[in-house]
């Protein structure tokens, strides 16, 4: 935990703070908050997570931001941090049906089933609706074998036509070995969002699972046009055997 002792937690208790370090303390988690969403949007977790952070030293009432910090530790894989944290700020914000919904994303990749259900049933319940509620219910139908995950990422993706939506349910699928489903989340949001680079490695990862590593090629050269020295992309094109992929290809050809 000694990595993650910096994120925020403690309520604040200046409530007489004046209307002007109130005005300068929104302005500055706003700043932040605008800084996470462009490096979560890039694919860099572990930045968009200090970010969440830093909005949350000005402004312990960001429920987005709590729900942000969750959302990356998730992504980077860090489950029981995760978890502890969810929990946390649910004792802050008991009502809140995302951050319900946090929790049983990290309860899901724990593995602990029956407390995932437990968590997503609380988020449903609350009042609204979001997509990312219906994305964590379609993971906890998937990781079930279930098929009715589907239902619940298309009704996430209609409530949020954002590109982001189905770029991150399709890294859920490649999360569980199901490329080719993960594929059609990610030629959507890709068709959503063309000017975005991740959506564009999202996509390539999914091909290059899938063994159509001329086409990942692509995608990943889309990426770096469209984001210079992105990492993960240049590894990942490094990584690919084209020459293999044609010579298939070629043989497949020449079968017929």
């Amino acid at each position: 935990m000694a990595r993650f002792q910096k994120l925020e937690f403690q309520p604040n208790t200046q409530s007489q703070a004046s209307s002007e370090l109130t005005s300068r303390t929104s302005s500055g988690a706003e700043n932040w908050m605008s800084r996470a969403d462009v490096c979560r949007r890039s694919g860099h977790f572990e930045t968009t997570l200090q970010y969440y952070s830093r909005a949350l030293e000005d402004d312990k009432s960001l429920v987005a931001a709590w729900v942000g910090q969750v959302q990356m530790l998730v992504m980077m894989q860090e489950y029981p941090e995760a978890e502890t944290w969810s929990r946390k700020s649910l004792e802050l914000f008991p009502a809140e049906g995302d951050l319900h919904a946090a929790r049983a994303q990290a309860l899901c990749r724990l593995h602990r089933t029956k407390d995932a259900y437990g968590a997503i049933d609380a988020a449903m319940h609350q009042p609204g609706q979001s997509a990312y509620r219906w994305t964590v219910r379609g993971e906890l139908l998937l990781a079930g074998r279930q098929s009715a995950e589907r239902h619940c990422f298309d009704k996430a993706q209609q409530i949020d036509a954002d590109w982001l939506v189905p770029t991150e349910i399709a890294r859920i699928y490649l999360q569980y070995h199901q490329p080719s489903n993960a594929l059609n989340r990610a030629r959507l949001g890709v068709e959503r969002g063309p000017a975005s680079g991740y959506a564009w490695y999202i996509q390539g990862m999914c091909l290059s699972e899938l063994g159509m590593d001329v086409q990942a090629h692509k995608s990943f050269r889309t990426c770096l046009e469209l984001c210079p020295g992105h990492r993960e992309a240049e590894k990942s094109m490094q990584s690919l055997n084209l020459g293999s992929s044609l010579w298939k290809r070629l043989r497949s050809f020449w079968s017929h």
